[in-house]
């Protein structure tokens, strides 16, 4: 088994901190403003603090026991698909515009926390097996996502008074984790295999 960073570790484990924290904070925003996609993006957050503090687990053990553990990530990833499923069900019911300035604002606080924790993990990304790789991916993804919510608030304020620049950005969350979750799951199957 190759010795695991320290560093790495201990940049997982802040990361999960992290995740957890602005889960909370965006979690309530999307609450109040009726945000189909900050719902979403805020259960990616959850996803993100669970799969972190899992992979700071992990790492401590075997390469099999980690390859295993990938492959559980990939499907932790589907969390906020299925978050917008039910979040856009609704949405689709009652289809009244978030608030603008609360959903830009929202999606740029958590671009920044997700450059930090994409940052974090970028020197690891391939280092790490489909553990880090998951982590990273997610942290990557996440940042896409943020851009596109505060381009929703733009485009909700400005341009489009409707709840589907909220809907398309959510259903765009919904993909790149349905696409995250398939690549980690195949490097997980790889790992798995070479570690038999």
């Amino acid at each position: 088994m190759q010795p695991i960073d320290p560093t790495l570790r201990r940049a997982v484990l802040v990361i999960a901190l992290a995740n957890l924290a602005y889960f909370g904070v965006e979690f309530v925003v999307a609450w109040r403003i009726g945000s189909a996609s900050l719902l979403a993006d805020s259960a990616d957050f959850l996803e993100d603090a669970s799969v972190n503090l899992l992979i700071f687990f992990a790492m401590a053990w075997s390469a099999r026991s980690r390859a295993l553990v990938g492959m559980a990530m990939a499907l932790i990833l589907l969390l906020p698909a299925f978050a917008f499923i039910w979040t856009g069900w609704h949405k689709l019911l009652d289809p009244i515009p978030p608030a603008p300035f609360a959903l830009g604002l929202t999606g740029l606080g958590a671009l920044v926390v997700n450059l930090c924790c994409a940052y974090l993990l970028a020197a690891y990304r391939h280092a790490g097996g489909s553990l880090t790789r998951a982590a990273f991916l997610s942290a990557r993804n996440d940042a896409f996502a943020n851009v596109a919510i505060i381009a929703a608030g733009i485009v909700t304020a400005y341009l489009w008074s409707s709840a589907w620049p909220d809907l398309i950005v959510g259903l765009g969350i919904a993909y790149m984790n349905l696409d995250a979750a398939k690549e980690v799951w195949g490097a997980a199957r790889a790992e798995h295999r070479a570690a038999v």
